[in-house]
């Protein structure tokens, strides 16, 4: 009952903080955030250097076919869901500390299992990558990060996502960054359209990034994290409490812009190496995305046709898969009226080591159509066909529809 009273609270306060946008003549569909900022609570920390953003994603998937689709069927499909909870410090404006910043994230997820468990695809292809399991809460980052030489020298430190790094151009880097196939509460829901499998990133714990940007269509980059790190966990006891061992890896890149009628049409093109300790792995990869092209004039407008490619290598000898490739396109604006809308398509393969007992490669094609409602909430419907699930030869090929909502809180 307790719990009960606890949830409708919360539903409660979360329709008093809605509305109070409107009572500021606000209309709800013109609001940042489902909350107008938590009724406005988020203003003044935010003139304080103090910045606090929530964020929910709920996705419903249903098995169209595969062999457990009648199993599914009976189940009514599968519902998952997940939330962000972000702080960001501001130190220079806090503590008076020049270019100083101070990041928190912590998030849950539930619940327990997901569609995977009966599709039975490897975690690089899972149709899922939002989620988690049943989890309350985890603070998955904790970092510090400090600028040097004008801003163009930044040194990150602490529980952190080694592969949740920085922004060249606008442009995710460091490290297996893309602009069109790189978050799953927004883009592509397959895990193997939004990261390199072939690349065996660990869970956010402790590590160290240092970047460098010297001019604006360039950067460099080199991290290195605990490679046993467990991201429920604060982390020490992994790096410290036994035999240490590291992920290392390091890319650069070029960010260029060619010229168009309609404007500047930007592109990312990255190469990066890294190797784990444990296992003594080692490998490369490249990823790059270009907008072909715009339909307005302007550096920041995004409307018009971009492609995305990912390609990734690793010792077949020790590693299960040995090389991994993807592309993809998205248009955004598609529609008249409908100038923040995206569509997109994507397929990615992975080629799987016949000693470690995989006998097929596993590939995933997947198209989704993003509606933005509101500047807060996003549906989208989606639906992606994986050949081969698991790497065996009797598995069978499945297909999964999806509706994601991502709520900015």
């Amino acid at each position: 009952m307790l719990e009960l009273m606890t949830r409708w609270g919360i539903v409660c306060a979360i329709v008093v903080m809605s509305l109070s946008g409107l009572a500021n003549g606000q209309s709800l569909w013109e609001q940042e955030t489902l909350t107008n900022g938590f009724g406005g609570l988020t203003d003044p920390l935010a003139d304080k250097g103090v910045d606090v953003a929530l964020s929910v994603t709920e996705i419903y998937q249903q098995m169209l076919d595969g062999r457990a689709a009648p199993a599914i069927n009976d189940k009514h499909g599968r519902h998952a869901g997940s939330y962000d909870l972000e702080f960001g410090f501001d130190l220079e404006r806090i503590l008076g500390l020049s270019g100083a910043t101070f990041y928190v994230h912590a998030e849950g997820s539930w619940p327990g299992n997901d569609l995977n468990t009966y599709i039975g695809a490897t975690d690089g292809f899972g149709p899922n990558a939002d989620f988690g399991g049943n989890r309350d809460m985890d603070v998955t980052e904790v970092w510090f990060e400090q600028a040097f030489a004008d801003e163009t020298l930044r040194v990150r430190l602490g529980k952190l996502d080694i592969g949740g790094g920085f922004e060249c151009r606008g442009c995710p880097v460091s490290f297996d960054g893309s602009l069109f196939a790189n978050d799953e509460t927004a883009q592509f829901l397959n895990a193997a359209l939004g990261n390199n499998p072939t690349i065996p990133m660990p869970d956010p714990g402790l590590g160290a990034v240092v970047y460098w940007n010297p001019c604006e269509s360039w950067y460099a980059s080199a991290g290195v994290a605990d490679a046993l790190a467990d991201g429920r966990e604060t982390g020490f006891s992994t790096a410290f409490g036994g035999p240490s061992e590291q992920f290392i890896i390091a890319e650069t890149g070029l960010t260029p812009q060619f010229n168009s009628a309609h404007g500047p049409l930007q592109g990312a093109y990255r190469v990066g190496i890294w190797h784990e300790t444990s296992t003594d792995k080692e490998g490369y990869y490249v990823t790059c995305d270009q907008m072909l092209y715009k339909e307005n004039a302007g550096e920041e407008d995004s409307q018009g046709l971009g492609v995305f490619a990912r390609y990734g290598d690793a010792q077949k000898s020790t590693y299960d898969m040995g090389s991994f490739w993807s592309v993809g396109c998205q248009y955004q604006g598609l529609l008249d009226g409908r100038d923040d809308d995206v569509l997109a398509v994507g397929y990615a393969t992975g080629d799987f080591s016949k000693a470690a007992g995989f006998t097929q490669d596993e590939g995933v094609i997947e198209a989704y159509y993003s509606i933005i409602l509101a500047p807060w909430i996003s549906i989208t419907p989606s639906i992606q066909h994986i050949t081969n699930p698991g790497g065996g030869s009797a598995s069978h090929d499945a297909t999964v529809a999806s509706v994601r909502a991502q709520i900015a809180m």
